[in-house]
């Protein structure tokens, strides 16, 4: 039982000015979490309570699901970094300190490289795999931008688990049987999740799943088939390219008089009266590591997606849109860049440039342009690929329509395969065949703090949190008026707590009936308990459940 006069972290009338979102509001005002510094967070001992049940939920989960906790040091090494050439790839600045020694360590972002490091000290064999570890440490990542309260922080805790497996055969069971105890964990924890297709970024490997939940505070957008046979991140979602003009006769390439106020894509649309899926459009990029430029070829109506293109040149976390100077080192300008011709840069042309026939475009000078030029024909890419952005409206590759839609990634699902056992030196085990080889390796992780904003970003009302049972801070708010009903309020409570209920008593008596009512539904604690003379003079003690509006009389034998 915890007495609410002396519970550390009151609530407040006003929600903080800067807070947008509804968690962040609800949070700090029913006295949840306090923020230290911008993206750094104080849990108070009501925020404390729910982290600690959530933790739980995916601890009992991971464990059924055979996984085994440790931990790792919060601070990296950064030779491990270094090994795997991370310590510019992270897509997150990476915090760095160095020791009275002059040794230098990352505070740890993400922790690949530590757990790889432990494993191949121990010199596995093919007995001893599968292996899952996991762990729940906090995490620290220099966000250019902290917003939403827990939404988006700079230091946060996290469950993180890496397995170590034979093979990709193998590895799947896992990545599987990971990808249930996620959907188990989120649905306890009161949210519905989708696991959707993503893009591994800088953490490496293949292929990725995150766990989202629909809700509008979102920043992860994604793509649906009606029929939900297809879902996919916008990063990765792929798309029907329909042929535009497929009866047109190919005719011979010309170069045409154009004039000069023609250089925008509407600009083209407006002058040769056609619509922009007609004209190629290039879009340029530099590799901010190696220098090179490079020009992405698409169609008018499309757009690049700067993910695929990185994965498709695999150098993920490396475009930068280009600079003038950029430009001008390839010998062009803005709005002059050619489809094909500049020797300096390399072309990577979109699936959708085979959909056309007789593309106007790719030769713009000051008083002309090209006009009927095919791909194949005319002009073609060092590399034609799917580099193309995925909207709502398009056609997934199976025909059905693709809707758009948005919510928080509470957690994902990596496939790492040999991304980092084979840079990292000796991150073997020893195979049947007595001989060494690379671990084939998944990680998981899931951000606890996030995953209790998202939950408060859906259960809740204009008066405040309506807590899921299972990770509320407390089974029950009890409210007492002064002093007369101790004796009675104690009785209940240990009769409550033997059951194994948890209790909050609001026994103030400087506060009114209003007040203790308005933080009690703040709160939102699920069932609440009114003991007062009014209601023993009733029948015994009013109960309510904070999802429900119509209270009820229950005597006080009801809880004996």
């Amino acid at each position: 039982m915890q007495k609410y006069s002396k519970l550390f972290g009151k609530t407040l009338r006003e929600a903080p000015k800067d807070a947008t979102l509804v968690s962040h509001k609800l949070l700090v005002q029913a006295g949840f979490i306090r923020e230290s510094s911008a993206g750094r967070y104080f849990f108070l001992p009501l925020g404390m309570r729910v982290r600690d049940k959530i933790v739980k939920i995916i601890e009992e989960e991971m464990n059924n699901a055979g996984a085994q906790k440790m931990l790792s040091p919060t601070l990296h090494p950064i030779e491990l970094w270094k090994e795997t050439n991370r310590t510019n790839t992270t897509g997150f600045e990476l915090m760095k300190i160095k020791d009275r020694r002059g040794a230098e360590f990352a505070l740890g972002g993400t922790a690949e490289e530590m757990f790889v490091d432990i494993v191949r000290k121990f010199r596995l064999t093919y007995k001893d795999l599968p292996l899952n570890i996991y762990q729940f440490s906090d995490k620290f990542r220099d966000e250019l931008r902290a917003r939403g309260g827990l939404l988006r922080v700079r230091e946060f805790l996290m469950k993180d688990a890496y397995s170590f497996d034979r093979n990709e055969e193998e590895f799947k069971k896992v990545y599987k049987n990971m990808w249930e105890a996620y959907y188990s964990i989120f649905k306890k924890i009161g949210l519905e999740s989708k696991a959707v297709l993503a893009d591994n970024g800088y953490i490496g490997g293949e292929y990725c799943h995150e766990f989202i939940v629909d809700c509008d505070a979102g920043e992860s957008c994604y793509l649906q088939s009606k029929d939900g046979s297809y879902i996919a991140h916008k990063d990765v979602a792929k798309f029907m390219r329909e042929e535009v003009n497929p009866d047109e006769e190919i005719k011979a390439m010309e170069t045409v008089e154009q004039p000069e106020w023609v250089k925008t894509m509407k600009d083209n649309e407006k002058h040769y009266k056609l619509p922009s899926s007609r004209f190629l459009k290039n879009v340029v990029y530099k590799n901010r590591v190696t220098g090179e430029i490079i020009i992405s070829v698409i169609r008018g109506d499309l757009e690049i997606n700067k993910t695929k293109l990185e994965h498709v040149l695999d150098a993920v976390e490396q475009l930068q849109e280009a600079s003038d100077e950029d430009l001008e080192s390839i010998g062009t300008k803005s709005g002059y860049v050619h489809s094909w011709g500049h020797e300096k840069a390399r072309y990577i042309g979109d699936l959708s440039l085979k959909t056309v026939k007789n593309f106007i475009g790719g030769q713009k000078e000051d008083k002309t342009d090209t006009i009927n030029v095919n791909y194949g024909r005319d002009f073609k890419c060092e590399i034609l690929a799917d580099i193309a952005l995925a909207k709502e409206g398009y056609k997934s590759e199976s025909g059905q329509i693709l809707l758009e839609k948005k919510g928080v990634e509470v957690g994902n699902i990596f496939q790492l395969g040999y991304h980092y056992s084979t840079k990292m030196k000796d991150a073997t085990f020893i195979d049947e065949d007595n001989q060494s080889k690379p671990y084939y390796m998944g990680c998981y992780g899931i951000g606890i703090g996030r995953t209790l904003a998202t939950v408060v970003e859906l259960h809740n009302d204009e008066k405040g949190i309506i807590w899921p049972q299972s990770i509320a801070p407390y089974d029950f708010h009890l409210i007492t008026l002064g002093n007369n009903e101790n004796e009675l309020a104690l009785d209940l409570i240990s009769k409550l707590e033997a059951s194994g209920k948890e209790v909050l008593w609001d026994d103030r008596t400087d506060a009114s009936m209003g007040e203790k009512l308005a933080d009690a539904d703040l709160i939102g604690i699920p069932n609440r308990i009114i003991l007062t003379k009014r209601s023993l003079e009733g029948g015994g003690v009013e109960i309510k459940k904070r999802n429900e509006t119509e209270a009820k009389i229950v005597p006080l034998s009801y809880f004996w």
